[in-house]
């Protein structure tokens, strides 16, 4: 299983933007595909977007479409996710997971990140 570490997160006003990374080690990085997920306080881990092994194909939830971009540097071992246009309900801990042959999803995947916070002030 690989492992994976988040990064980037921090304080950033509304209409701002972030990107954020997260490091694979100790596996064959493009075979997985890999996703981010968020959590607000009280609320349940929900699915942000997604990306292929190879990251020919991208999945998004309806609330980030047009604002957030997925991408991965497999030569890096690197997914990241840029984060413009933001808002506060964009606030949440943001999660990367990964999954072998098929889509991560928020109640499966191999392997998990530990959450970067992101915090989006009005």
């Amino acid at each position: 299983q690989v492992q994976l570490v988040e990064s980037g997160g921090g304080l950033v006003q509304t209409g701002g933007s972030l990107r954020l990374s997260c490091a694979a080690s100790g596996g064959t990085f493009n075979i997985y595909l890999t996703g981010w997920f968020r959590q607000a306080p009280g609320k349940e881990r929900e699915f942000v977007a997604a990306i292929s092994g190879g990251g020919g194909m991208t999945r998004y939830a309806d609330s980030v479409k047009g604002r957030f971009t997925i991408s991965r540097d497999n030569a890096k071992n690197t997914v990241y996710l840029q984060m413009d246009g933001l808002k506060p309900e964009d606030t949440a801990v943001y999660y990367c997971a990964a999954a072998k042959a098929r889509w991560p999803n928020s109640r499966d995947a191999d392997s998990w990140g530990q959450g970067t916070q992101v915090t989006v002030s009005s």
